[in-house]
């Protein structure tokens, strides 16, 4: 029996979503064949869908993709451009019904290789009820002679995740991400370098990180992960699912990780601090201002795949206004406007609406089909940089020098 075939990103609120999604398509259409969905790790899912050509033999008949890959994807002609399907028959709203910065990405050399699946922006995730406890005001105030609010800058991150360290009781200052899988501390490693003035890309619009920001990113970076008194232990070994999770356990204050994990702590069984969270702009050097990482994922459809009428019908189904609240609704994030802006959404979550605001002062990373290669060599260097004491201009010119080898 034919099967429509989909590659899942790994993680419980997209694979019961596309689940839901899967049953009410086809009763309401009269589908009768079978959708098989496969949930996979993130390097799984590159692997399976653009290194093992899984999207052009036909393997896979839909995958979440992500914009850092799409660039990729799109040039190994893995993935369809939808130009002419969406012309012929558009999403609801399309493009109104999105913010600019969902849409521009996945469009490549006049093609466009996916509809947006998932979102949320990087931001600093806090517990409120801690923030705003009167006995906690005063006792950071004595210790520190300011008032306890959430941190502007990375000196005040520090001191906010020390303060609030308490293992006894299972309470971590801060949680990171630190797993190696080629994302989690790249993207760290940007934001370090984002608040303090530094940039991806040289004059010449090349991937040069061999600059002082970068030196001091690296430091701070390396400092934090190491600073036993402000950081969940388990962190070394948490990618953003597990760095989520512990949060939403209640087991830190604070945590550096995507909007879509602030929000999953309004609405999983799992979470312990359900009215406790808040989001906010990320901190930033003090001579600096903030920024945010936009990274999203999308549904493609392959370009090897037999059932790419059914797919895309799928496709304009799962991004219409109710698929795109159920997906918030069970976990993840959605996408349209409409959803953000949502009356029952920002009663669930009351922060959804600063997903805007979020999107303001997101940056994108470097289009290029190197990119993945660089983000693999970003990664090894900040990983030696945790696990080893080389300076880290040291390391920053040994990348430096091995992406100018793949550029």
């Amino acid at each position: 029996m034919e099967k429509l075939r989909i590659a899942v990103r790994k993680f419980d609120p997209f694979e019961s979503t596309l689940q839901k999604l899967w049953d009410l398509f086809c009763l309401k259409n009269n589908i009768t064949i079978e959708a098989e969905m496969i949930p996979l790790e993130l390097h799984d899912l590159y692997e399976e869908t653009i290194t093992n050509k899984g999207l052009i033999n036909g393997s896979w008949d839909i995958a979440h993709i992500n914009t850092d890959w799409i660039f990729d994807a799109a040039n190994e002609k893995a993935v369809l451009d939808l130009t002419s399907l969406i012309a012929e028959n558009p999403p609801q709203n399309y493009p109104e019904g999105w913010h600019k910065s969902l849409l521009h990405l996945q469009q490549i050399n006049n093609g466009t290789y996916g509809l947006p699946f998932h979102d949320g922006p990087e931001c600093l995730i806090f517990r409120k009820d801690l923030f705003e406890d009167p006995i906690e005001k005063e006792n950071f105030k004595k210790q520190f002679d300011y008032e306890l609010h959430s941190p502007k800058t990375w000196e005040q991150f520090t001191q906010i995740a020390e303060f609030f360290n308490r293992p006894d009781q299972n309470l971590y200052g801060s949680v990171f991400a630190h797993y190696p899988d080629g994302h989690n501390m790249v993207f760290d490693f940007c934001l370090q370098l984002w608040t303090r003035g530094g940039s991806l890309l040289n004059s010449q619009n090349q991937i040069d990180i061999n600059q002082k920001a970068a030196i001091e990113a690296l430091d701070f970076y390396r400092n934090i992960a190491s600073n036993k008194k402000a950081l969940h232990p388990q962190s070394k070994d948490f990618g953003s699912v597990e760095a989520g999770m512990a949060f939403a356990k209640g087991e830190a204050a604070m945590s550096i990780n995507w909007f879509g994990f602030a929000s999953m702590c309004e609405v999983i069984e799992e979470s312990k601090i359900k009215g406790k969270v808040d989001i906010t702009e990320l901190p930033h050097d003090e001579n600096h201002k903030t920024a945010s990482l936009n990274v999203y994922w999308l549904y493609t459809i392959g370009t090897g795949s037999k059932h790419q009428k059914l797919a895309y019908d799928f496709l304009r189904f799962a991004t219409n206004p109710e698929s795109d609240k159920l997906l918030t609704n069970e976990g993840g994030i959605g996408c349209r406007k409409s959803t953000w802006n949502d009356v029952e959404i920002n009663k669930t979550i009351p922060f959804y609406h600063k997903l805007e605001t979020l999107h303001e002062n997101a940056l994108t990373l470097p289009q290029t089909p190197v990119w993945p290669k660089v983000a693999e060599l970003i990664d090894k260097m900040v990983l030696k940089a945790l696990e080893s004491d080389i300076p880290s201009q040291e390391l920053l010119e040994e990348t430096q020098n091995a992406i100018l080898q793949i550029i």
